[in-house]
């Protein structure tokens, strides 16, 4: 395989961020985009202005982004839906105002191939980060960092036969601070001392509020609290009231070292989505709502492997069950131990992370035409 210098790559993420959509997306190409810019790449990303979006923050961690406009609103139903002959053309100014794209990474629920072919000729090549496989790409590497029981045949005619894909856990996007986080995480014992709670950037259903309400009823104020939302939760100063309220329980609105709070949390309650695997990766028990259709495999997956315990849909879940779950998890020390090493056993060694080794590949991989594949 010839390598290309990786002084010369250059690479542009597509992705969104909104109230409805959370930061997800963004989230997990930003943890790649630090990876390629250690290794000496020109980073830059592309997404559309929708409410909410944290393209700010890219925007302070030093890379450039370029807003699109939002041409078609969005819905709460389907967050992802975009007008794709005008994402296309506005994508395509962008690309060729940028010229000799390396790579073009998209993490894009509403892109499929009909926008990928058209913008082929413009790039060297094409990523995609996915995790429905409900939909045909025209790619060269695929990656798909979630568990399914299906895992190694879900994209199964979705992909180009030349694409390499990176399939599960192992090739999860985590920030190097987890890396660092579990090289000296502490040895943990069954025992809650500290709790984390956090509903990922935005939280429009506001599964925060109710898991404060569960725990108020709970009511074991001799444990800590941490309440963690992002900057786009519309909820935010309600949740900070409610956490005032509240004894032992702290509020922290966007986050800045989410590693060292769970390497300090003895149990998380959260929602499934890529915190999913920072979790697992520190051994964190946790208690996993799903609170996205996206969600809904792969949080199944991880609770049959009891790396979590889910507890299933937001919307069949009170405050009141909640709290009941919350208690029985409390008295239960082995049960989190055993979570413990089921998160281990799924993400492996802790040398290094998805992102690394991703990171690696695309600077090392020919860009010499479509259909060379990464090995």
């Amino acid at each position: 395989m010839s390598g290309v210098s990786s002084k010369s790559l250059k690479v542009v993420f597509r992705a969104d961020s909104s109230v409805d959509l959370g930061a997800g997306h963004v989230m997990r190409c930003l943890t790649l985009a630090a990876a390629l810019r250690e290794r000496g790449c020109a980073v830059s990303f592309i997404s559309r202005d929708l409410p909410g979006n944290i393209s700010a923050n890219v925007e302070a961690a030093g890379y450039p982004v370029f807003r699109i406009p939002v041409e078609k609103i969005p819905t709460p139903d389907v967050p992802f839906a975009l007008d794709v002959p005008a994402d296309i053309a506005r994508t395509a100014e962008i690309l060729r105002q940028e010229q000799d794209v390396d790579w073009l990474v998209i993490d894009h629920y509403g892109v499929d191939e009909s926008w990928e072919t058209p913008l082929r000729s413009l790039v060297g090549k094409i990523m995609v980060i996915d995790d429905v496989a409900n939909r045909r790409h025209d790619c060269d590497l695929l990656l798909d960092q979630n568990l399914y029981e299906n895992m190694e045949s879900r994209y199964d005619g979705l992909v180009p036969e030349h694409c390499t894909k990176f399939l599960g856990p192992r090739y999860a996007l985590l920030r190097d601070e987890f890396v660092q986080a579990r090289r000296s995480l502490r040895e943990r014992d069954g025992s809650v001392k500290r709790i984390l709670i956090t509903f990922g950037g935005g939280d429009a259903s506001n599964e925060t509020a109710k898991a404060l309400e569960a725990w108020r009823t709970v009511g074991r104020d001799d444990i800590s609290v941490d309440v963690v939302v992002g900057g786009a939760n519309p909820h935010r100063e309600q949740l900070r009231q409610l956490c005032a309220g509240l004894p032992n329980v702290s509020f922290h609105c966007n986050v800045n070292n989410m590693a060292q709070m769970m390497a300090a949390a003895d149990l998380a309650i959260g929602a499934g989505g890529s915190t999913t695997w920072e979790r697992c990766f520190l051994g964190l028990p946790s208690i996993t709502l799903i609170v996205a259709d996206n969600q809904a495999a792969t949080t199944t997956a991880v609770g049959v492997q009891g790396a979590t315990l889910n507890v299933g849909w937001y919307e069949d879940v009170d405050s009141t069950g909640l709290a009941g779950i919350i208690r029985r998890v409390l008295s239960d020390p082995k049960a989190l131990l055993e979570m413990t090493a089921c998160g281990f056993a799924l993400m492996g060694g802790a040398a290094s992370t998805g992102a690394a080794l991703l990171a690696q590949i695309l600077c090392d991989t020919s860009l010499k035409g479509a259909g060379t594949s990464a090995k």
